[in-house]
């Protein structure tokens, strides 16, 4: 009985298994409340609405890892759909979307790789960074679409929200794909696991060889071409791109990534988690609509993200002050050397 119940207790401190069983009980309230919260247009409307912060969020989760941030993504996400409208509509430039796709792509990359650059060459904070390129790039958006929604959208380009293979649409495959390749990166490249021991201790990983500066310009990178693949999986299911899309993305994307469980100071964190995170927090606003809040849902939603974010910081500040109490009791008995560990809780190499 003692073994089963230490074993319950471990499994309750994984933050996964919180997140499951939150998002069951939250199911389980409103299908009460309303059968119709189990309709299968409803689930699926939300893996659809999951999709492009799923995405984003395994770019930013690299971010944090190794103890950096970027809040300027859902700025970029807008400057890119701006981009992408103006370049593929029938009332603007009129290019092939087989062009604009890769332009935006490209473009993406490279202001993600600018970013990295002006964090680890500039020496400069990224919550400084990306806040001043959160303004910039926002007003870059806004003199781009000169404060008028972007419309006649070709035809072509609404079929890559239609139905896929199994009855999803193209946008869940596409998180999907991305989910796999950033876990393999990972749990199963010395890329990932240079991450994690970075992340772990700047100074150890230094002194062991690791090139934070390449290291951070992949994150920041990485962070960009995915913030661009979810521009390209978003916009198709819109009718038109309006000036103020990508608003307060940025929020609900770090909100997630913390929440799943990726420490805010680095070295720390799992891809399900954030996953679940962001699954929990696209229900919000369904679970609004189905309780009947009314026009005060949109208000509430941020307000509950907000509050899913506040808690999830201190108990993360709660656990690593448990684990460096824990660190020093051991180190009193004995020497001890301290090892980074990787996204799965094994010593990194």
């Amino acid at each position: 009985m003692n073994a089963l119940a230490d074993i319950a207790i471990k499994l309750l401190r994984q933050r996964e298994v919180g997140l499951v069983l939150l998002i069951l009980l939250v199911t389980a309230i409103v299908s009460l409340v309303d059968p119709g919260f189990l309709d299968d247009r409803n689930l699926k409307d939300i893996l659809v609405r999951s999709a492009p912060t799923v995405i984003v969020a395994c770019g930013v989760m690299l971010v944090v890892v190794t103890a950096e941030i970027d809040i300027s993504v859902g700025s970029l996400m807008a400057l890119l759909a701006a981009l992408m409208g103006l370049m593929i509509s029938h009332n603007e430039w009129q290019l092939s979307m087989w062009i604009g796709i890769p332009t935006v792509l490209l473009c993406g990359t490279l202001i993600g790789l600018l970013t990295g650059a002006l964090v680890t060459l500039g020496n400069v904070p990224s919550i400084i960074v990306t806040l001043g390129l959160l303004t910039a790039i926002r007003g870059a958006t806004t003199l781009l679409m000169g404060g008028e929604n972007i419309d006649g959208l070709p035809d072509e380009l609404q079929t890559l929200s239609k139905v896929g293979p199994a009855g999803m649409p193209l946008g869940v495959w596409t998180a999907v794909a991305v989910l796999i390749v950033t876990q393999i990166i990972i749990t199963h490249t010395p890329l990932g696991r240079r991450l994690f021991a970075l992340g772990s201790s700047d100074y150890s990983a230094r002194m062991t060889g690791l090139s934070a500066t390449r290291l951070k310009l992949f994150a920041f990178a990485y962070t960009g071409f995915l913030t661009a693949l979810a521009t390209v999986v978003d916009v198709p299911r819109l009718p038109k791109i309006e000036s103020g899309i990508g608003s307060g993305f940025e929020l609900l994307v770090v909100t997630c990534v913390v929440v799943g469980g990726v420490s805010i100071a680095g070295g720390r964190g799992r891809l399900g988690g954030v996953v679940l995170s962001v699954i929990l927090l696209t229900m919000v606003r369904p679970v609004l609509t189905f309780l009947d809040v009314g026009e005060a849902g949109e208000k509430w939603t941020k307000a509950i993200q907000g509050l899913f974010i506040l808690i999830a910081v201190i108990t993360d500040t709660v656990v690593s002050r448990s684990r460096r109490g824990g660190a020093r009791n051991t180190s009193s008995r004995g020497t001890q050397v301290a090892v980074p560990r990787d996204a799965t809780g094994g010593p990194a190499a």
